[in-house]
């Protein structure tokens, strides 16, 4: 094959995989004239190529997708002037895939299509080389992002030393479940008695009050056995409480002080670490921010995605809440998934709560997997994460 022809597609994988299956010399989109005249959307789809390692070169024709009778006028042009060429129908509006249909009844082009369901690819006319050709495409977390045409920005936490403190997060963890009901306290103590200014330096040694303020005008005081725990498990030391006076300890380094003043970490940490023990993605990573435009200026819009995985193709985007889940949060999953991964992507929302009927009723509209303090208690959150993937025997 040394031409392929794709219908423009707005999600992303539609448009890439074929090209990084069968690796053509051309890849020729057939796109609507707003993608035609977009030279930025163009750049991104060549820039990804190129992270890709391919040399392809590539190709927009502008036609209209929504009327038959343009896109066979377009695909006729092109096979004349690329006569061997290969037209790839996983994409494209439906008339488009009509007016494909109408064409190649018409010529000998061959025609091909990629399942989802079987994750390979398919001969539909006169592409045997095609039929049920296993995709083994593998995609790390940056890839789903700029195939998209954004790019991945670091978050709150450095995944490139994260592996270093493993051993911290199943405790780190049990400890949250012991006393989750007063987490938000037990954090709010944290950042009170460590808290520092802005060009300040930010110490390990921390010392303060016994009561501390809250929000709102309330009163927070120290909580000795979560303290104590911590101390146990490693995380603080040289914990030293005057009961009603004083309080000092040393957290174990700043990336444990930055755990510990942060109401939602612990739950990701424990989501990542089980996406990981479940050795069945490529890569998992945690705090992800995607920047939506893809050249990191200041004014960009961003989200950040608490814990985001790769299998083969397929992206997992993950919501960690250790409040209780709002629509808004299902919505918010929900475009990104959809923006950033397309129908190949799977989504799930982990709570430390309970959810309530209409959350999960809200969640199966949006296609989204809800997995709550339930099966959180139950040990089964990776069981979950397994069948969502597609992989509950195993």
């Amino acid at each position: 094959m040394k031409t392929l022809i794709e219908l423009y597609d707005d999600r992303p994988l539609e448009n890439v995989l074929a090209t990084e299956v069968f690796r053509p010399e051309t890849t020729i989109f057939l796109c609507p004239p707003e993608v035609a005249g977009d030279k930025s959307v163009q750049q991104r789809i060549k820039d990804y190529f190129l992270h890709r390692g391919l040399k392809n070169e590539t190709v927009f024709l502008e036609t209209s997708l929504l009327y038959a009778d343009k896109v066979m006028r377009q695909l006729k042009r092109v096979s004349e002037q690329y006569p061997d060429c290969v037209l790839d129908i996983t994409g494209g509006s439906d008339a488009a895939l009509f007016a494909s249909g109408l064409f190649c009844s018409q010529s000998n082009m061959p025609v091909l299509t990629y399942s989802r369901k079987r994750n390979c690819f398919f001969d539909i006319s006169n592409a045997p080389f095609a039929d049920k050709l296993e995709c083994t495409v593998r995609y790390m977390v940056e890839d789903c992002f700029l195939m998209a045409g954004g790019a991945m920005r670091e978050g709150r936490v450095d995944n490139d030393t994260i592996w270093g403190y493993m051993d911290y997060i199943e405790p780190f963890f049990d400890v949250f479940m012991q006393y989750r009901r007063d987490w938000n306290d037990i954090v709010g103590y944290f950042q009170r008695i460590s808290q520092t200014g802005p060009d300040e330096p930010i110490p390990l040694s921390v010392s303060g009050d016994y009561t501390v303020k809250g929000e709102r005008g309330s009163r927070i005081s120290a909580p000795e056995e979560a303290l104590r725990d911590f101390q146990e498990i490693g995380l603080i030391s040289n914990l030293n409480i005057r009961r009603d006076e004083h309080v000092s300890f040393d957290f174990k380094d700043h990336q444990i002080r930055s755990w510990l003043r942060d109401n939602g970490q612990v739950l990701e940490l424990y989501v990542y670490k089980i996406c990981l023990d479940a050795r069945m993605f490529q890569e998992v990573r945690t705090s992800v921010i995607v920047d939506w435009e893809g050249d990191f200026r200041r004014d960009n819009v961003t989200n950040e995605i608490d814990v985001m995985a790769a299998r083969g193709v397929v992206p997992l985007f993950i919501s960690c809440k250790t409040c209780a889940v709002s629509t808004e949060a299902l919505n918010e999953l929900a475009i990104l998934r959809d923006r950033f991964g397309g129908q190949m992507a799977k989504a799930a929302i982990v709570a430390s709560e309970r959810c309530r009927a209409i959350t999960r009723h809200r969640a199966s509209e949006l296609n989204i997997e809800v997995i709550d303090l339930e099966d959180i208690e139950a040990g089964v959150v990776g069981e979950q994460i397994r069948k969502l993937m597609g992989l509950e025997n195993g």
